[in-house]
This record gives C-alpha cells, structure tokens and sequence, in this order.
C-alpha cells in the first residue's frame, strides 16, 4: 500500500486514530464492523428517509474519516484503492451512507490538491484533532452562488443545491463565481456553523434517501482569505483536474457496491426461499438451470465492473503519486480508464437491481425485504451525470487518440 504523501514542510502532529501501540490500522476489520452495523438498519432506515445521525456517528467512531489524511497529519495515510474498497462495501449494505463517507474523502482530497502548504497542515489537523466530518457544495451545475470581493476576503450570497453531505457536517467545501462579466470560480471552505450560512434538509428523491443532500444558503457570508483554497481565475492542471476523476471513481464504487450488494441479497433469496417453477423439474429453485444461466450472466456484469474498477483505482493513484510532473495526456489515459469503470458499474448497478425479481420471484417484492432499495437507489445515483458523453469520450479516444477534455464530470 503506498501513502498519499505531501510536499514539504511536514504537517502539523495530530492526534491519531492509528493504535497506540504502533500496530497498522485494519482498515478491513474496521470497514467490515461498520458495514455490519449499517446492515443492521439499513432497512428500516430507508423506509424512514432523513438524516442517518446515529449511523453518522458510527462512521465518526470507526476512525475511517481519517483514511486518506496523510500519516503527517495524524491519518491513515492510506491509498486511494483502498479507500475505494471501503466505499465499495459500505455501499452493498448501504449506498447513502457510503455516499456520505466517500463525499467526505472527496473533500480532503480537495484539500491536498487545492490547499497550499499552510492550509492543508491546519485543515488536515484540525480534521483529525477534531475527527471532523466534511460536507460538499461544489456543485458546478449550479452557479447561484456569488463571491463579491470585500476588505479581507469574500462576501458570500446565494445558493447551492444537492450538497451531499451538507446535513450534519461540520465542514464544507463549496464553489462560488465571481460577478459577471468577469465571471470566474473559487473554491473555499468555511465551518457549516458559519454565521449566514444556512443548510436545509430537503432531500426528497425516492433513493439515496440519506445522503444529507440539503441545500445551502448563503447570506452576506464572510469568506476569509485564508479559507480560499483555490482562487479566482487560477488555471488547472493536469494534477489539479485529478479531483474529478477521483469523484467520478467513487460514483463507480457506490455502483459496484449495489450491484454486488443485490446480487448477493438476491442470491440468498434464491437459496433459501425462493420456490422453483412447476415446469422447472427440480426441488430447489438453485437448481433450475435457466436460474442458473441467468445468475451466470450477472456476475459478468458484476465481475467486469469491478476488474475494470480496479484497474481504474491503480492508474488513479499512479497519476496523484506523478504529483505536479503529471502530464496532460497522462491525465487522459486516467480519465479514460475511469470513463470505462463509470459505464460499466453504471450497466451493472442498474441491470442486476433490475433482473433479480425476475430470478426471486413475487415474494421477493414484499415491503418488509425492501430489495427494491437496490434499484431506487442505482436509478437516483446513475441520473448524476450521462454515461452517454463517457461512451463518446471513450469512443473518440479509441478512433483517433483525441483526449477526453476536463470538465467538472470528466
């Protein structure tokens, strides 16, 4: 496992979620604890909606918030496969809550690559000094939110929608433009508790339903410029573009993850309650070979996803371990790779949610199982960005070497 690293100087020592005794951190152990415990709920908790702040704590206490937070910082310092494969678990018992956990790793991860060397020291620190939970409004589709230069810093007001994580966070990272005509974008990051700075929970889609996507407002907010981590008008770089390939990859892991947690929920049902047909000519529905044919099917969905995922996972870290020297069309071959990994989870979240009634049959749709939650939640999720423009990224890429352009979703 290789630690995600920064430049000099050292950060700030923090108090450390790593044992005491100087053994590892088992992120496998404590990864697999926190999944069984939102599996104990999980049910009932999507049939309830709202926020999950119980289960949010649970997350708190499992030490995995400080996952990616360098070792400098007092973290984990794990890589980002690593990261991914907590995500991927969390997400087969509970793909809200696994949102909500990868969304917080996603803003440290803006943090590493936005911040500058006194940013990242006091907000990683502070981070696992006050075991903080991040929240994002980054949200590039939505441009409501003004930053109007004032004495010592920014002046905030608007709006930003579908903040995930927002409800329940102690801090955020948001966007916000500049006036027109000059119009140009900072990001930044202020306490959610921030005098003016509102967060309502109104979340109301019939999946993901816990993912704390409120909505800010914002309300003559004070920005100090110190809190600015990227300013105005600052040109990306290969290195800096890398935050939306990190989003994109923990949209494919939220994907694998209810495609995995489906058909293996769908697979327990077929063994042990499921009735086979009358035609079928055998005792269990397990095995009917048509059943079987059919699952055979699936977990190639499944397993491709995931091969792809993986790989994607490693040319991601290989392109952050590059740090500043990443080139541009290294960056692309990263992107494309990713793209692959989108559709693909995309395909297999959607298409296992969907086929398993067909293999479980009318009981299988009873309330109480809730194995509807799969789809619904696969449905919301996969609506965030069209796969349709990663297909035609990819296919330009493979026809005549032309490099997918970096935007917010690519």
């Amino acid at each position: 496992m290789s630690a995600t690293t920064l430049s000099p100087p050292l950060l700030i020592r923090a108090a450390s979620p790593l044992p005491s005794d100087g053994r590892p951190f088992d992120v496998e152990a404590a990864t697999e604890r926190l999944a069984l415990a939102l599996a104990a709920t999980a049910v009932e908790r999507d049939r309830a909606g709202g926020h999950a702040a119980a289960e949010r704590a649970l997350i708190r206490d499992s030490g995995l918030l400080a996952l990616v937070v360098p070792r400098e910082a007092g973290g984990i310092g794990a890589d980002w496969p690593t990261l991914y494969r907590s995500v991927r678990r969390l997400a087969e018992v509970d793909s809200a809550l696994a949102h909500v956990f990868a969304f917080h790793h996603l803003q440290i991860a803006s943090i590493l690559l936005f911040g500058n060397d006194e940013q990242r020291a006091r907000l990683l620190g502070q981070t696992i000094r006050e075991r903080l939970f991040w929240g994002n409004a980054l949200n590039p589709l939505d441009p409501r939110l003004v930053a109007v230069r004032v004495e010592g810093g920014w002046q905030l007001d608007g709006v930003k929608s579908y903040a995930s994580g927002s409800v329940g966070s102690d801090r955020l990272l948001f966007s916000a433009r500049t006036p027109e005509p000059n119009a140009a974008v900072l990001i930044a990051q202020l306490a959610t508790r921030t005098a003016g700075l509102e967060v309502r929970e109104d979340w109301d889609s019939f999946g993901q339903r816990q993912t704390d996507s409120g909505t800010v407002r914002f309300e003559a907010v004070f920005l100090p410029d110190r809190e600015v981590l990227q300013v105005p008008g600052t040109l990306p770089t290969p290195r800096s573009t890398l935050r939306q390939l990190i989003s994109q990859l923990v949209m494919g892991n939220v994907y694998l993850g209810i495609a995995r947690g489906a058909f293996d929920s769908a697979k327990r049902f077929t063994v042990d309650s499921a009735r086979p047909w009358l035609a079928s000519g055998v005792t269990r529905a397990a095995d009917d070979p048509y059943v079987q044919h059919r699952y055979g099917e699936l977990w190639l969905h499944v397993r491709a996803a995931q091969a792809v995922t993986d790989a994607a996972a490693l040319a991601l870290q290989g392109a952050l371990d590059r740090g500043p020297a990443l080139t541009a069309a290294e960056r692309a071959e990263v992107a494309i790779v990713v793209a692959e990994a989108k559709v693909l989870t995309h395909r297999a979240a959607i298409e296992v949610s969907t086929q398993l009634f067909e293999l479980t049959g009318a009981r299988s749709t009873s309330e109480k199982l809730r194995l509807d939650r799969f789809w619904r939640n696969a449905r919301v999720h996969t609506l965030h960005d069209p796969v349709d423009y990663k297909l035609r990224d990819i296919g330009r890429y493979r026809l005549d070497g032309r490099p997918p352009e970096p935007t917010p979703y690519s």
